[in-house]
């Protein structure tokens, strides 16, 4: 039953889409069926076959290497605190291990590696997505750099790109994650979700904007080379402290960010809490999230989720929304009474940085870079968390055909 639901789910978010189009009549509906075909594909093979499992293993266990190795860096720096081994701190255990993560691809990228796999991955994508080589470089990039590291490789086409393949750009980057927050997302939500989302992500992308914001590049205006002048102008050391202290800082961010909204969230529970207790004389004792997961749950409801699990779903989507992916993981994993199919499809919802704060931080990366391409994304930011939400949804109700 969940199958034919989740494919009528898919059916209304497209809908949704056409509903909110600049131009109805230059949507090239092959080019939509081929993409949604190919996610089905990557979707059957990474959560059914045992190549694709296989695979998803092989990756959990290299980035659990990884982050063993960054744990013995976060240890000496951190190892004189009584940690209690049942309950390790979320910064020390999640968020630090961002730093090797971010150094290790500044070094891929310092010799080239990065920029490599990029381009050819962003060429192979062109010729099967409809759309210019820079879009394609730009979704495959966003979903290793950032949302707004990935502009900072595209500064100097900023002044040429019109502002529908702008929209493209930055759908793509706030569709998907980066790839040093990964390991964080592997402690949070099972790996084979992640890595699942990830790639559903990336193909969706191109299917919500090429309905939304249908448009033909032409050759001559597809001829940007992308190029990283930045790397060739510092020494090894140079980037490779620059990277770390990026890693850093992102790692402070996110942490603040958790604090702020995790404790705003508790705050806005016990006054929704108290009211529905003092109104009910305690027989009703909704909160804050019951409310919002209210509101979300006939979505979840259209991505294959129960509906006796749709409340609770929708609650921890709707606080992925309202603000990020790690509030509603961690929201998630202290959800109990829900079942592993709904904790699945919204663990592949949950993985992408659709959200509004994503719009602040897009808008401000490329204003840094181009002054007027800043502003223009920030007039069509909420069209912009509109698609990339519709994409996290459809990503979900696809994985959901086959958990």
């Amino acid at each position: 039953m969940h199958i034919i639901i989740s494919i009528i789910g898919i059916i209304v978010f497209l809908a949704l889409a056409y509903l909110f189009s600049s131009d109805r009549k230059k949507i090239r509906w092959q080019y939509v069926g081929l993409l949604l075909l190919i996610q089905l594909i990557f979707a059957f093979i990474l959560l059914k076959t045992k190549f694709g499992i296989k695979v998803v293993g092989g990756i959990s266990d290299g980035f659990n290497y990884l982050l063993t190795k960054a744990g013995e860096g976060v240890n000496f720096v951190f190892g004189g605190f009584k940690i209690d081994p049942s309950n390790p701190p979320f910064f020390l255990n999640v968020l630090l291990p961002i730093v090797f993560i971010s150094a290790l691809i500044g070094i891929l990228q310092y010799t080239r590696i990065l920029p490599l796999i990029i381009n050819v991955l962003g060429f192979l994508i062109s010729k099967i997505n409809g759309m210019g080589r820079l879009e394609s470089y730009n979704a495959v990039a966003a979903a290793i750099l950032g949302q707004s590291e990935v502009f900072i490789s595209l500064k100097n086409e900023l002044k040429y790109i019109s502002k529908q393949r702008l929209y493209t750009l930055t759908a793509s980057a706030m569709s998907t994650v980066s790839a040093s927050i990964i390991g964080a997302y592997f402690s949070l939500v099972e790996p084979r979700y992640v890595v699942t989302a990830v790639v559903l992500n990336l193909f969706g992308g191109f299917i919500i904007a090429s309905i939304i914001n249908p448009y033909k590049v032409d050759e001559e205006d597809d001829k940007l080379i992308v190029e990283d002048s930045e790397v060739k102008k510092q020494s090894f050391f140079e980037m490779l402290g620059e990277y770390i202290l990026d890693g850093f800082k992102v790692a402070i961010i996110v942490g603040a960010m958790l604090i702020g909204y995790i404790a705003i969230i508790a705050l806005l529970n016990g006054i929704v809490s108290a009211i529905f207790t003092f109104l009910s004389g305690g027989s009703i004792n909704w909160d804050f999230q019951t409310l919002i997961g209210f509101v979300f749950a006939p979505f979840a409801f259209l991505i294959g989720i129960p509906w006796e699990d749709a409340v609770q779903a929708g609650s921890v989507m709707a606080t992925k929304l309202l603000s990020n992916e790690f509030v509603a993981m961690e929201s998630l994993t202290k959800v109990k009474d829900i079942g592993e199919h709904a904790k699945g499809v919204v663990s592949v919802f949950l993985v992408s940085f659709a959200n509004f704060s994503s719009i602040g931080i897009i808008s401000g990366a490329i204003k840094s870079l181009n002054d007027e391409k800043g502003d223009m994304v920030a007039r069509f930011g909420l069209k912009l968390l509109f698609g990339a939400t519709l994409v996290s949804f459809i990503s979900a109700a696809i994985a959901g055909i086959f958990i």
